[in-house]
């Protein structure tokens, strides 16, 4: 069974069409990266996922449920780290994720869940005096509430330093160890590309491509530079590599060989080139990175098309409850 099913899955705000006609799977275990420009659609397909947002039409189940009649059942098993989320300042740390522990049923002890994302320290300091990034870190610490079976993670990066990206992607890992599914939207690329199996990239409305990262090198027809620093360069080692299968581009400046290649093989250029005579002293690969293929599949449109207005209405959607409601009450939406 996947843990999301999306079938010709539609939304119209009025006029504009946000979504139109998406497919989708996620697989059972695994992390699935979801990207796209400003306004192509992921919080939409997000706010649909948990029944925050109604579509126009098509099919959506979550962990083998109707996403619109077994939404309370969802949201028991599900986990979320929204974008737009909003904390109660006069709220601690420890009694944000003491109404998660108590509204999922769960008794585990906050200060566990706090230790784990990092906050532990602050937990009985009030909310409002966090940072950005400490809020992240509690936010999360309530999603993990329960040992989900699915996360949903929207720009989890977001006010994280270095330390804490990397300590959120350990997270990540371990929650797939014991068995969750995670789904990661964020336009942090690197983060994409370094903890994801697979990867969808959204625009205006539709599923450009699904594919692991692997995949969409080859899908966009990217390229391997090969840098290779040898003792010296003999006469005719320029013409004989082009020679080698998949190479595209030879250049030679001073002692660095650098080969510009698609499929191919790395070490048969090696050979080839100790073949005319060089000796090897280094080299270094460097792949195509995210950010490019992104743009390799997303170029063609201008970032300011896209149903920009059908977002923010439906990200305001999701968090309509929390920006509105008295800091007295319970956090009902936090984390949820």
């Amino acid at each position: 069974m996947d843990a999301i099913t999306v079938s010709n899955l539609t939304k119209d705000f009025g006029d504009v069409r946000a979504l139109d006609g998406v497919d989708l799977s996620v697989e059972e275990g695994e992390v699935f990266g979801f990207l796209g420009p400003n306004g192509a659609g992921k919080s939409t397909t997000i706010d649909v996922l948990l029944d925050f947002v109604r579509p126009t039409s098509g099919d959506v189940r979550v962990l083998g449920m109707d996403a619109r009649s077994d939404s309370m059942a969802i949201r028991e098993r599900v986990g979320v780290l929204p974008d737009g989320y909003h904390v109660y300042d006069r709220l601690t740390g420890r009694q944000h994720v003491a109404f998660a522990v108590r509204s999922k049923g769960t008794g585990e002890d906050p200060t566990d869940l706090l230790e784990r994302v990092g906050i532990a320290e602050a937990a009985d300091r009030p909310a409002g005096g966090y940072s950005k990034g400490m809020k992240q870190r509690l936010v999360l610490a309530m999603a993990l509430v329960g040992e989900p079976e699915l996360l949903i993670l929207d720009e989890p990066s977001t006010g994280l330093d270095p330390n804490g990206a990397r300590e959120m992607r350990e997270i990540i890992r371990g929650e797939v160890e014991r068995g969750a599914t995670v789904f990661f939207s964020s336009h942090v690329l690197e983060q994409v590309e370094a903890i994801c199996d697979r990867v969808a990239i959204l625009d205006e409305g539709r599923i450009v491509t699904v594919d692991t990262i692997d995949g969409l090198r080859t899908g966009a027809g990217a390229t391997t530079e090969l840098a290779i620093t040898v003792d010296a360069v003999p006469d005719g080692a320029a013409d004989a590599l082009p020679a080698v299968p998949g190479i595209e581009d030879v250049s030679v400046d001073g002692r660095l060989v650098t080969v510009r290649m698609g499929e191919g093989s790395k070490s048969q250029v090696l050979h080839e080139l100790e073949r005319t005579g060089a000796t090897v002293v280094d080299f270094a690969t460097r792949e195509t990175s995210l950010e490019e293929l992104f743009a390799a599949y997303t170029e063609d449109d201008d970032e300011t098309d896209g149903p920009d207005s059908a977002e923010v209405e439906a990200t305001t959607a999701v968090n309509a409850a929390d920006v509105t409601a008295d800091e007295s009450a319970d956090p009902v939406e936090v984390g949820r």
